[in-house]
């Protein structure tokens, strides 16, 4: 997969076409996304009622599990805090239970302190990760003034750093910051988040840093680094006599050509980075709707747990027919 590579003549090469195997399967998984069933969970049903409080200060009416569960169905249907009040309310009457519904009020401020980090992996299986990153912008009263007064203001936006696992397709890591921290800075914070062995670190030209390296060296000394070097790079000064991964790279690019070092290296997986990235667009929304950072941090952990949860439900599973 060229991927920048060689853009100009992409067209002249052919697209690889694939074919699902567990179709009904993937159909049913589907469906089964949208069905109220599946986020609203017995077990947040039967630990709606928050715990009485041992320290000092006032009771809460909800526990963590039930503001968890209102936010995951405000983020899979892409509802405002009042209609998701709304929606909560509707299911508790539909299944005939006397629990309270938290107002949109409750949920904007339980969302401040909400801890809602990924999952952690069910396998102790060596990680292949990929990291991607993208644009979120922010909404609020900077669309009305565009559209009020028809402003050329730049708009603010976040940025949203994503590690997924090339084996499963999960979101093993993620992380929002201003749009002004660069993508290497990120990696210490993103392999943190890994829980379990590291097998190799995928990404692409933003991440050619020696601090990436260095810091993939610190946490998995025996993990690949995949980073496609930048076009005017020079090998180390050992790279006679004691070559890096980098300085490994840029011998068989210099023999192989990019495109034949890209599948001898595996970094055509990165794609599965950028169809995570496309994914959360097209299924969350290219937007935060949360005010404060503290919000907006919580809403993308939930979002994140929404679609690897639709991963469990079940994915496609596609050979190559060309």
């Amino acid at each position: 997969m060229p991927f920048k590579a060689n853009a100009a003549r992409r067209h002249r090469i052919p697209k690889r076409r694939h074919r699902v195997t567990n179709w009904a399967a993937y159909d049913a998984a589907l469906r089964r996304r949208g069905s109220l069933t599946v986020w609203s969970t017995d077990a947040a049903i039967v630990a709606w009622r928050a715990e009485p409080r041992t320290t000092r200060g006032g009771q809460p009416h909800h526990s963590a599990l039930a503001i968890l569960t209102a936010l995951t169905l405000r983020a899979v249907f892409r509802l405002a805090l009042r209609q998701t009040e709304g929606l909560i309310g509707s299911i508790l009457r539909l299944l005939g239970l006397d629990l309270a519904v938290p107002d949109h009020t409750t949920l904007s401020r339980r969302a401040e302190t909400l801890e809602a980090l990924p999952r952690p992996r069910p396998t102790g299986e060596p990680v292949h990760l990929l990291v991607d990153s993208t644009g979120l912008r922010l909404t609020g009263p900077g669309e009305w003034l565009v559209e009020k007064h028809g402003t050329k203001a730049r708009r603010s936006w976040r940025k949203l750093h994503l590690g997924v696992d090339a084996g499963t397709g999960r979101i093993e890591a993620v992380e929002l910051t201003t749009n002004h921290l660069d993508d290497g800075s990120r990696v210490g914070s993103l392999l943190d988040q890994v829980a379990g062995p590291l097998a190799s670190f995928t990404g692409d030209g933003a991440y050619d840093r020696e601090d990436v390296h260095g810091t993939v060296a610190e946490r998995h000394p025996e993990a690949a680094v995949i980073v496609p070097p930048r076009t005017d790079a020079v090998p180390s000064g050992t790279a006679a006599t004691a070559p890096t991964q980098r300085d490994r790279h840029l011998r068989c690019i210099a023999e192989q050509g990019r495109m034949g070092w890209q599948e001898a290296s595996g970094y055509d997986r990165r794609a599965l980075a950028e169809a995570a990235v496309s994914r959360y667009k097209r299924v969350i929304g290219d937007a935060l709707r949360s005010r404060t950072d503290r919000r907006r941090a919580t809403e993308v952990a939930i979002a994140v747990q929404a679609l690897d949860r639709m991963l469990d439900l079940g994915r496609a599973e596609s050979v190559r027919i060309a």
